[in-house]
């Protein structure tokens, strides 16, 4: 779960150099500012080096920026608990809808605040130069998964994804360095996901993790991880939550690749439709 980032900054405040007491403070003041800013707008702010904020992140126990600035993210959101997510028994069925569809608007905007851009970018450049793309994911993650399949079939890239574990495995037992395995686990702890992307890794494709924590396992096999930000209410969990995170980095990624390779996405779309429209004769 989320670390107390706040707390780690204070308590580390006193073994911290002077540059570093610089990240310190503008975090304390303004909390809010630090998970909307780059590392480079960060380091800009205060005009010390990008190294600098970096190395402040790994001093109070952080693995890097992101993982400093989800767990800030997760903070200082919790304490601003909106009224829409106590569901009542006595709240009629247009109040439970508004209070769940806040929730969801909150979680896509948490992780719109964490998203990196040079990771995002990362994982489009990964994807544009993949001969093949598998989308990976067990229980509710393989309707992400299922759901990915169904977008990017349309982008011309070579794009599968399979319901079975065991599928999934000897799948991704087939990849190569020329491949991209699409991982998707909400904890990243899951054992069959971690034996799918180890597969993938031992076989030289490259990966792109999808999770909600930044230091799961499935972050140390990932070349590309991309975070989601939810939180556990009293009838979801927040890995059901997470989904609609989840189903919009996919859909982020998708737009990126039909932007970028236009014509030929154009074309796959077309054969796409045509197929679709065969079948209805």
């Amino acid at each position: 779960m989320a670390q107390n980032c706040l707390g780690k900054i204070r308590s580390n405040y006193a073994r911290l150099s002077e540059k570093e007491k610089k990240v310190a403070d503008y975090i304390l003041e303004n909390p809010e500012r630090m998970i909307h800013n780059t590392i480079n707008e960060v380091a800009e702010d205060l005009n010390v080096a990008d190294a600098t904020v970096f190395r402040f992140c790994k001093r109070i126990g952080f693995k890097g920026y992101q993982a400093m600035k989800i767990a800030l993210a997760s903070e200082i959101m919790k304490p601003i608990q909106q009224i829409y997510e106590e569901i009542g028994e006595n709240d009629t069925e247009k109040t439970v809808a508004d209070k769940i569809f806040q929730s969801n608007i909150r979680t896509l905007e948490n992780t719109l605040h964490i998203l990196d851009e040079a990771s995002i970018k990362k994982a489009v450049s990964l994807l544009m130069q993949a001969n093949r793309v598998e989308f990976y994911g067990t229980g509710g993650s393989n309707a992400v998964a299922i759901d990915a399949f169904h977008k990017f079939v349309r982008t011309g890239i070579k794009a599968f994804a399979f319901i079975d574990s065991h599928f999934q495995l000897m799948s991704a037992s087939q990849l190569c360095a020329q491949d991209v395995a699409v991982v998707i686990s909400h904890s990243g702890t899951n054992k069959d996901t971690l034996n799918i992307i180890k597969m993938a890794k031992k076989n030289g494709a490259k990966t792109i993790g999808i999770t909600g924590f930044p230091k799961s396992p499935i972050c140390q096999y990932s070349d590309v991880a991309l975070f989601t930000s939810s939180e556990e209410t009293e009838y979801r969990s927040e890995a059901l939550s997470s989904r609609i995170a989840q189903l919009s980095l996919i859909d982020a990624l998708y737009v990126n690749i039909m932007v970028l390779n236009k014509e030929k996405a154009k074309h796959s779309l077309e054969k796409v439709r045509e197929a679709i429209s065969d079948t209805r004769m």
